[in-house]
């Protein structure tokens, strides 16, 4: 279970040099892919959950990863409290096959870029999707307490 904040319309400039003055480590730049699937009725987003196919690929090393993950909404309360089942999958193409035969359908194809701050055991993450998704760039802050 992790506990998620986001801060809507940020200014980037004074996150990252907010990052630096705390001496918060840059340890992600990233694009990402996020293939949302869900049931025709969509019952998993109707709740605030979903599948997803996520691909990773560092911007340093060009290194990519896919991840297959389940989000289940448990609370929303003051903070947004997740359930959440991720592992990395061989491709892109296994992932969606196996939700294809679990009778899920691709719901949405999302890209963003993502730069991920360590601070304390908090994940401080800047967010820039596809601006018909979110048109504009957000923080999400996320921490296990």
């Amino acid at each position: 279970m992790e506990l998620e904040v986001k801060i809507l319309d940020i200014r980037i400039e004074d996150v990252r040099h907010k990052m630096k003055e705390v001496h918060a480590p840059l340890v992600k730049n990233e694009m990402q892919q996020n293939l949302i699937y869900d049931f025709p009725d969509r019952r998993l987003l109707n709740e605030k959950g979903y599948a997803r196919i996520r691909v990773v690929v560092d911007m340093e090393s060009k290194k990519e990863t896919v991840f297959m993950t389940t989000k289940r909404l448990i609370s929303n309360d003051v903070f947004k409290k997740m359930e959440e089942y991720e592992t990395i999958i061989e491709s892109k193409d296994i992932g969606m096959g196996i939700f294809e035969t679990l009778g899920l359908q691709l719901m949405e194809n999302i890209k963003k870029s993502r730069e991920s701050y360590r601070f304390k055991n908090s994940l401080i993450e800047i967010d820039v999707n596809e601006k018909t998704f979110v048109p504009f760039p957000y923080l999400e802050v996320e921490s296990p307490t």
